[in-house]
C-alpha cells in the first residue's frame, strides 16, 4: 500500500494543478470544498480500479507480485472493482477493521474482498 500511496499522490498533485485557477474563496465554500472532495474521490476511484481492471495490478501490488481476480480467478470487471472500492472505504472508516479482518478470516480475505467477490492471488512470477 506504500507504494500504491506514493504514486496515488503524485497523481492527485497532477490532478489538482488546475485548482489555483478557481476563483478566490470558491473552494472554501461548502460546494466548493463538496466538489473538490468528491473529484478526489473520483480521481482516486479511476486509479484503483482502472488498475484493477486492466491487468489487476497496482505499482505496488506488481512489485509484491500479487493479483486481484474474481472468485473464480478471473480478471475483475468494471462492477466488481467499484464494489471492491467502495467497501475498501467502509474497510478504512472503521479504522482499517476490514484491512485486519484477513488476519482472522479462514480464507484470508478482507471485508472489501468478501463484499466485491475478489482476492489477492500470488501471481506465477514469484
Amino acid at each position: 500500500m506504500v507504494y500504491d500511496s506514493l504514486l496515488l499522490v503524485a497523481v492527485i498533485l497532477l490532478f489538482s494543478a488546475p485548482f489555483p485557477l478557481l476563483p478566490d474563496g470558491w473552494s472554501a465554500t461548502l460546494t466548493g470544498k463538496y466538489l473538490i472532495r468528491s473529484y478526489l474521490v473520483l480521481v482516486t476511484y479511476g486509479f484503483f480500479v482502472g488498475f484493477w481492471c486492466n491487468g489487476g495490478q497496482t505499482l505496488g501490488m506488481k512489485a509484491w507480485s500479487l493479483r486481484l481476480v474474481d472468485h473464480s480467478g478471473q480478471s475483475v470487471n468494471l462492477r466488481l472493482a467499484s464494489i471492491r472500492y467502495a467497501a475498501a472505504i467502509f474497510s478504512w472508516v472503521l479504522l482499517g477493521l476490514g484491512y485486519l479482518w484477513i488476519l482472522v478470516d479462514r480464507d484470508k480475505l478482507s471485508w472489501h474482498d468478501r463484499l466485491s467477490g475478489t482476492r489477492i492471488v500470488i501471481t506465477k512470477d514469484s
